[in-house]
């Protein structure tokens, strides 16, 4: 469950008309402060952004799932569940086991992921995979 602030932040930035991107930026902040702190960790930069934008996708950020052929189809349909719970109204409370399950595996991953060196190696990555345009 993201923090409050984090949600402030989100809401904040939505009043501000900015971009759904932008908003679930917070969320992945959260996440790689997480990361930092050594609450939980994870394995690379991509598994903590992932991590963040399902929680901007659960808490109603209006973040669409990706295109087809840009990701996996496993990874495309999380999204879309994730997106769809998040766009519908909170009804069923979600599963302790499962939760704790997921808690645990993150906590046996590294914590290097959301390092300054791995996030900036990350980023020019990201940059050359987009058009120069």
């Amino acid at each position: 469950m993201p923090e409050n602030k984090t949600i402030e932040r989100a809401k904040e930035e939505k009043r501000e008309g900015k971009a759904p991107t932008t908003q679930a930026g917070e969320f992945v902040r959260e996440e790689m402060e997480h990361i930092g702190e050594g609450k939980h960790g994870a394995r690379s930069p991509e598994q903590a952004i992932a991590i963040g934008l399902s929680k901007a996708r659960r808490a109603g950020v209006d973040l669409p799932p990706p295109k087809e052929g840009s990701t996996s189809e496993t990874t495309r349909k999380r999204a879309k569940r994730d997106y769809e719970k998040g766009q519908g109204s909170k009804t069923a409370k979600p599963s302790a086991k499962r939760s704790r399950a997921t808690k645990k595996a993150l906590k046996r991953e590294g914590r290097s992921a959301a390092s300054h060196k791995s996030l900036s190696k990350h980023a020019k990555q990201a940059a050359a995979r987009r058009s120069k345009g």
